[in-house]
């Protein structure tokens, strides 16, 4: 076996005689690293740009909750009104929270190179609408995921029913603001807010998944963007187009009032006399139905042009009735207060249901007319919340019908209703909801609240709900009587001091209430108006008072957080004013 050949070393390279080839060499090198740096920077900027692009045409904009809001520093130079840009810097100061109102829109196209004021609303308002669309899409995933879990499943499906009514209206706002009806807008888009947030707080009693907290904290940021449109919307419709005058919505709290004009309160209008009835109800047979809900579902879907009167015979029905949205223009005619009476007794004791499901009459569809009823839930004064009417009919007109219940007794849930000649009776906030509502020359009473009632009780007549200082939202009482049922002031008259009644009490942190010319008997507490907790709105809500009489009507022991309204600012207050109702409500004699 031969050995191995040792292997000879190469010898060093002759760099002196190889200088001009590596020379060569080198060139081409440096060469081609310079290429190849170029095509790295290609693909960088070619990337970079992709995921801009698709930044841009994401159109939904992901809102955060209220708390974890990050905002920019500002900016020593704001730029030019002319730019969409300027213009939505402008715009956004009739924001709540400018800088989060800014980033929306900024992100979003709007849709002219040279929007007008009423585009860059337009803008805030679609903005809205697409978030709230994707609202829709998490709820259904909870709702998916729910089987099993009743609250959650029952909450859900509240929360798509109105989210439905939000999309509606919001769609109806976008078309009335590009007509001009900026009042209507204003209402319509007040009412979306408050789906918006009956969503929210339906989730809130079933949070218990990171969906739902997921899904709530969307729907917080979801209503800073209907805000911001709705607070550029007061700002157009009080100051114009110069946007460099508005600011974020103010209450009269900041000395703020709206509609001064006009020829004072008085107003007659109301339910029209000699109406026809489609059809007929009545128990004992020889009418067209023997139940309310088949007359309802009987008549036409979406009649814009013409009424639907139904004449309800004397008799004691017994049954949930739904007018739902697409009902328009139903009339309930009854045979007169008592006579005519729907009755039920649903309340949220009951496994599943709702305050809002708790109606015994739940109306959704427009231009909503009733005289001559009696509606009542009669769940008792222990069975807590318990509904008798619940409206979100826009332009409704209640005349002559009586509301009885205990706590929760009439729900004006939301948009303009107009009651006169009304009887409502309860105990716990019986006249509650974020509607804009006119209550005129209404009896309004309290009745014993408890098993035991000679123990005592604090009650409070209302419970409004504006969540936001934009909302076109409150309940104003006109020439009313605010005093107790007979069994109630047997009760209060043999222990006054532990029978305590107050006008109202802040539901939500923008309560408004006003009673003007109103009769307020002796079981009217002399502090006036009840805090709902702690100092919570104090600070925020407006609670009214004019020309009062009665023995409860004495100012001089109002809690400090309540006012006088101005003489000069009473007209804001007027059918005409406060809910366009010259322009809707029948006249009458």
């Amino acid at each position: 076996m031969h050995p191995k050949r040792p292997i000879k070393p190469k010898p060093p390279p002759n760099f002196s005689s190889t200088h001009s080839g590596f020379k060569s060499k080198k060139f081409l090198f440096i060469l081609m690293a310079a290429i190849l740096s170029l095509s790295l920077l290609s693909l960088l900027l070619f990337f970079s740009f992709s995921t801009a692009l698709r930044h841009h045409n994401h159109r939904h904009y992901s809102p955060a909750p209220s708390h974890s809001i990050s905002k920019p520093p500002p900016s020593s130079a704001s730029p030019s009104v002319s730019s969409p840009n300027g213009l939505i810097h402008e715009a956004c100061k009739a924001s709540r929270d400018p800088p989060t109102c800014e980033s929306s829109l900024s992100s979003s196209s709007p849709g002219s190179p040279n929007p007008t004021v009423l585009d860059t609303i337009q803008l805030a308002i679609r903005v809205s609408k697409e978030n709230l669309r994707t609202a829709q899409s998490m709820v259904n995933d909870i709702l998916g995921a729910s089987a099993g879990n009743l609250n959650r499943t029952n909450a859900a499906k509240n929360c798509l029913e109105v989210l439905n009514y939000s999309d509606f209206r919001s769609d109806r706002t976008a078309s009335a603001l590009a007509r001009g009806k900026v009042k209507d807008a204003r209402a319509w888009l007040s009412a979306a807010m408050v789906y918006q947030y009956d969503c929210w707080s339906a989730l809130k009693y079933v949070n218990g998944t990171s969906k739902v907290n997921e899904t709530m904290a969307f729907l917080n940021g979801l209503l800073g963007l209907s805000s911001n449109a709705l607070g550029m919307m007061v700002n157009y419709d009080n100051l114009g187009e110069d946007t460099g005058s508005w600011g974020p919505p103010k209450t009269e709290r900041d000395g703020f009032w709206e509609g001064v004009g006009g020829s004072g309160l008085e107003f007659h209008g109301g339910v029209p006399t000699g109406l026809k009835p489609d059809v007929t109800v009545c128990k004992e047979g020889g009418c067209n139905y023997g139940s309310v809900q088949a007359a309802v579902n009987a008549g036409p879907d979406n009649a814009v042009d013409r009424r639907f009167v139904i004449w309800i015979k004397a008799g004691v029905y017994e049954e949930t009735v739904r007018v739902p949205l697409q009902k328009k223009n139903v009339v309930f005619l009854g045979d007169g207060m008592g006579k005519t009476v729907i009755t039920g007794s649903m309340n949220v004791g009951q496994p599943g249901v709702t305050t809002y499901d708790s109606a015994t009459v739940g109306v959704v569809g427009d231009g909503f007319m009733a005289s001559g009823l009696t509606i009542q839930n009669t769940a008792g004064p222990n069975a807590h919340q318990a509904v008798a009417f619940r409206s979100d009919s826009d332009l409704s007109v209640i005349e002559n019908c009586e509301f009885l219940g205990n706590q929760d007794t009439l729900y004006a849930h939301s948009l303009r209703q107009y009651y006169k000649s009304c009887r409502i009776q309860g105990n716990v906030d019986f006249v509650f909801g974020n509607s804009a509502a006119f209550f005129q020359g209404c009896l309004v009473l309290v009745a014993p609240r408890q098993v035991k009632p000679e123990k005592g009780e604090n009650n409070a007549v209302t419970a409004h709900g504006r969540i936001d200082p934009a909302q076109s939202t409150g309940f104003v009482f006109l020439g009313c009587i605010v005093n107790g049922t007979e069994e109630y002031l047997s009760l209060y008259n043999s222990k006054p001091s532990v029978h305590r009644n107050y006008l109202g009490r802040p539901w939500k942190e923008y309560s408004r209430t006003v009673l003007i010319q109103c009769t307020l008997e002796a079981l009217i507490t002399p502090d006036g108006w009840m805090p709902w907790s702690g100092d919570f709105a104090l600070k925020t809500l407006y609670y009214g008072e004019f020309g009062n009489t009665g023995a409860g009507a004495n100012t001089s022991k109002r809690v400090p957080w309540s006012s006088q309204i101005p003489a000069k600012h009473v007209s804001s207050y007027s059918v005409p004013n406060f809910i366009q109702g010259d322009q809707w409500i029948p006249t009458s004699s």
